[in-house]
This record gives C-alpha cells, structure tokens and sequence, in this order.
C-alpha cells in the first residue's frame, strides 16, 4: 500500500518550502479510503488501506509530512513482515521529531520488507531506507523516489524531477498542472529502464509516471495522484485525485493550518 513515486520540492519555493508530487499505483481490487481526516487531536489527513490499516502518505495539523514507497526486489521478505504503510501512521499519530523517529525506526527495520520512508518534520527532510542508505538528509532542491534509491536515474524519477522543478517556477503553483504531470504517460525507451529482475513488459507498463493497467489488463494502475503544498508555518492544502471503483476519478481538498485544524470540501467526480 506504498505510493510508487513522489516528488519533493524542497525549499525552491519562496512562499512553499515544501511541495509534494505523489502518485500511490496499487491493484484496483485492494480496498481503499480516499484522503480524509482522521479522528484525533492530531488532525492527520491521510488515505487508508483497509487490508493492513495504514497509509501511503499523510500530513498532520502542525505540518509534519510523510510518505512511503516500497523498495522492488524479488524477494518478499519474511512472512510475518509488518505493514510498510503503519510507518506513515505511526510518524504522524506520534510526537517524535522526524531524526528520533528514524533513529528508533533503524532498530527494527528488519521487521519491514524494502521501503523508502520520506520524512519532514518543521525545517529538515529525511529519506529513510532499509534497502539503501539507512538515514539521509536532504538537503534544498527538487527530490525524487520511486521504487530504488532516493534520487535515482530511473526514467519516472529523472523526468517527474524536471517537470516538478519546471512547475513550481513560478510565483504561485498551481494544484492543476502538478496534477497533469503527474498523469504525464510518456513512454521511456527501453534501455533507460532498470533491469530489477520482473521482465521488460513489466519493466516497460510500470516506467511511465502515470499508469494504466486496465489498458494492458494487468489490474494495477495509478490509484491516486496528491499534490501537498506547504508554507514555512505549517499552512497549505492537500489536494487528492482519487480512482473510484467505477473507474471515474474524485477530487478532495483540504486547508491545513497550523493549530492542527483542517477544512476538508470534497469535489465532484469527474
């Protein structure tokens, strides 16, 4: 239940130190809640996954943010692997700060299948992983991750990256284009795809940043695109474009301020 690739733009912005890119790909058959606020002082925003119970990405009312993708590798792990989707949960219902987080995260990372784990918390961004480097502090400029290292050149990663940082040169993002480049289905060539042992087919279906498994299908596709915009205060909106059952895509969006209330004005299906 991992988002499949997100795209930070970490304090490019003048007025959003952070702006935040997602798409979540999953199997259309795995139940889903769209974005909503969850009960609590917290004040989280987050979608949930009603197979194991966490989320792929979320925000909470003081502005703290986190994300998780997963790490592709044959290998599933041990069986009893934990959820990769309660560390979202467990950063954003908690109160530690995002370096005392991934220090005691580092502990029991073994109990998780591959994950990357994007962490902010006030002025610092990490990337945490179990598969590359344990703890990473990035530092200002546009990020990128999907499923490998934080900042790879896989196609998706390289090209979400350029279109991010031609998106927010601008003196106000707009909600609207982030959403079209994350629906961006360009194609990349096949020699620039890594090799990550699942076969060129699927190498080639899963290479583009927006996918479409009904098409070839497969059953899997982009369940979910969310742009999150942030202000040195804590104060900003999460937008979600959600995939619905009948195939139709529905909008959410939230107000976040700092005081941890949020406003939520869910859109019309499109």
């Amino acid at each position: 239940l991992t988002m499949c690739l997100v795209l930070i733009a970490w304090r490019v912005h003048p007025r959003y130190p952070l702006i935040v890119a997602a798409n979540r790909d999953e199997f259309y058959a795995r139940p889903t809640q769209p974005a909503q606020r969850w009960p609590g002082a917290s004040g989280m925003i987050a979608g949930k996954d009603l197979e194991a119970g966490g989320s792929w990405m979320g925000v909470e009312g003081n502005g703290r943010f986190a994300a998780v993708t997963n790490f592709r590798e044959l290998e599933q792990g041990p069986a009893d692997a934990r959820s990769r989707g309660e560390l979202v949960t467990d950063y954003l219902l908690g109160d530690a700060p995002a370096k005392s987080y991934l220090a005691g995260l580092a502990e029991r990372a073994n109990h998780y299948r591959g994950y990357n784990l994007i962490l902010a918390d006030g002025g610092e961004l990490y990337c945490a992983s179990n598969r590359d480097v344990p703890i990473r502090h990035l530092q200002p400029g546009v990020h990128g991750v999907c499923n490998g290292p934080m900042d790879s050149d896989w196609p998706k990663v390289k090209r979400g990256r350029q279109l991010l940082a031609k998106a927010v040169d601008r003196s106000e993002p707009n909600p609207e284009k982030l959403f079209e480049l994350l629906r961006d289905q360009t194609q990349p060539a096949d020699e620039t795809l890594p090799d990550t042992g699942i076969g060129l087919e699927s190498e080639r279906l899963l290479g583009r940043i927006a996918i479409d498994g009904a098409i070839a299908g497969k059953g899997y596709g982009t369940r979910s695109a969310s742009i999150l915009l942030l202000d040195a205060q804590g104060r900003g909106q999460f937008v979600e474009q959600s995939r619905m059952e009948d195939a139709s895509w529905r909008q959410r969006e939230f107000t976040i301020e700092p005081s941890g209330r949020t406003g939520a004005v869910q859109g019309d299906t499109w």
